[in-house]
């Protein structure tokens, strides 16, 4: 899930147009030994704090359907984490820099979710919304003086990005819907006699039960009608 969010950003970072211009969009750790490296301008989008919301746990048991609307599955709902990003511009100016930086911030403030084009993998599979929320106050996160402190580096203008994702709860195959009838006989067998014919129980227009005393396989119906209670299904 965590690559997922990171690709989006990545998307949604150079439809801006800063690919386009030749600026680098970068999620390394801005370290100083990284920051000599560098030879060309960048955004670096670091992600430093990941953290699951509690608030948000789910319990119990999703379905999940295949085409013909039958379940094939059943899948425990997702977790909910928040990531926490360290947004920073590079370049050879600081002019360029809070040009680089400003732009970023109109991208990512103009959005409050990321946009479903840009959902890959589970994220897209689950159609939920991806919550993004730039420049806010960041409770329960690390200060961004103690981030920088720990890479190292000095202290520089940069954007506090935390996502909101969720991690695709894990699936168990359900059985395939019933297709035999289920015959039972009865009768006394050390006698050698000719099978009576079976007698079915709960199955209904099943042809002869054979000397085995089980039906042959029957036509499926189709899946019940089934009521959205708004979403998509997970």
């Amino acid at each position: 899930m965590i690559h997922e969010v990171d690709e989006a950003l990545r998307g949604l970072l150079a439809e801006s147009g800063l690919e386009a211009s030749g600026v680098e969009i970068a999620f390394d750790a801005p370290t100083r030994d990284w920051a000599a490296r560098r030879n060309a301008p960048t955004v670096c989008v670091f992600l430093h704090d990941i953290r699951e919301d509690g608030a948000r746990r789910g319990s119990g048991a999703g379905e999940v359907y295949d085409a013909e609307g039958y379940v094939v599955a059943r899948r425990t709902p997702p977790r909910w984490f928040e990531l926490t990003y360290l947004v920073t511009a590079w370049a050879n100016r600081p002019q360029d820099e809070h040009r680089l930086l400003s732009q970023v911030l109109a991208t990512l403030v103009a959005v409050d979710a990321l946009p479903e084009r840009l959902l890959t993998g589970s994220l897209a599979e689950l159609g939920l919304t991806v919550a993004l929320d730039t420049a806010g106050a960041g409770a329960d996160t690390p200060a961004v003086s103690d981030v920088w402190s720990a890479l190292g580096g000095e202290l520089r203008a940069s954007l506090g990005v935390r996502v909101r994702a969720p991690l695709a709860g894990v699936s168990r195959a359900a059985a395939p819907p019933v297709t035999e009838g289920l015959v039972v006989r009865a009768g006394d067998r050390q006698r050698e006699e000719t099978p009576v014919p079976g007698r079915r129980l709960r199955y209904e227009e099943v042809g002869d039960p054979g000397p085995e005393g089980f039906a042959g396989p029957r036509e499926r119906r189709p899946a019940p009608a089934r009521r959205r209670r708004g979403g998509r299904q997970p």
